[in-house]
């Protein structure tokens, strides 16, 4: 795949590849086909030699990421991968390539958003960004990574408010849980980005290889429990109650849940 609709792909002079979702209509949000371009412009990206560091970010000044596109086939995804999309496979691959992944956080970082920028080994966040997960609210969870990977990252109480409560959380606040590495005024943003890339490219890439694998091998186990609870997923989503969530999103109301009670 070498022409995108979805993505910007940018491999620029000093060795970084930028990887931009380009949605801007639906608040950088990912449907199949955005996945798909992602998984392609990550191997890419990860495996060319010339490449010292691989920057995520999204269009604009409004969204980081927005998660799945409700929007998108009614709020059906397209068949690919276990829950219709292969979002485990980008995932994985964002843990899996040999470089640092720098998340690049301009705006909403909301539901599978924040587990792209929780997973990238780095995150830059500007002091307009917003953090958030949704997943209860329409009727969905990450059962993988994004759950007990944000566990590791902030802790455990942490992780269970964002995931039952769904609240937002300010780009200070997601420094404060650790949930990034740095904030910086909007407008400094990209300047910080490639300052951070700058010292990245000066170090070993085999040894930044080696120390990504070696911190991977800690949390490896999540993958399993990822393809078991995408599985699980997948069940969910032909469920009533999963449905009522997207229905009541595109419908702008609130859901009604308890109707389902087991």
């Amino acid at each position: 795949m070498t022409t995108y609709q979805d993505i910007l792909y940018e491999v620029r002079p000093v060795g970084v590849a930028r990887i931009t979702i380009n949605r801007p209509e639906s608040y950088n949000a990912f449907r199949g086909q955005t996945v798909d371009e992602l998984i392609d412009a990550f191997q890419r990206a990860g495996w060319d030699r010339k490449i010292a560091v691989i920057v995520l970010t999204g269009v604009g000044d409004k969204a980081f990421c927005t998660g799945g596109d409700q929007g998108a086939h009614d709020g059906q995804y397209d068949g690919r991968g276990t829950i219709g999309l292969p979002i485990d496979e980008l995932q994985s691959l964002i843990r899996d390539v040999p470089k640092p992944v720098v998340a690049r956080v301009n705006g909403f970082a909301i539901g599978g958003g924040n587990v792209l920028a929780t997973l990238c080994d780095l995150t830059i966040a500007s002091d307009k960004a917003q953090f958030a997960q949704v997943g209860p609210k329409v009727g969905s969870v990450d059962p993988g990574f994004g759950t007990a990977y944000l566990a590791r990252v902030v802790g455990e109480k942490k992780a269970r408010e964002i995931w039952y409560l769904n609240k937002r959380y300010t780009a200070g606040e997601a420094l404060q849980m650790g949930l990034v590495n740095a904030v910086v005024p909007h407008d400094e943003l990209d300047a910080e980005v490639d300052r951070w890339c700058a010292e990245l490219i000066e170090r070993s890439p085999t040894a930044i290889a080696l120390a990504k694998r070696s911190f991977n091998a800690d949390t490896e186990s999540i993958r399993g429990i990822s393809s078991m609870g995408m599985q699980a997923l997948s069940l969910y989503y032909d469920t009533d109650e999963s449905r009522e969530g997207g229905i009541a999103f595109r419908e702008k109301r609130k859901p009604n849940f308890r109707k389902f009670g087991r």
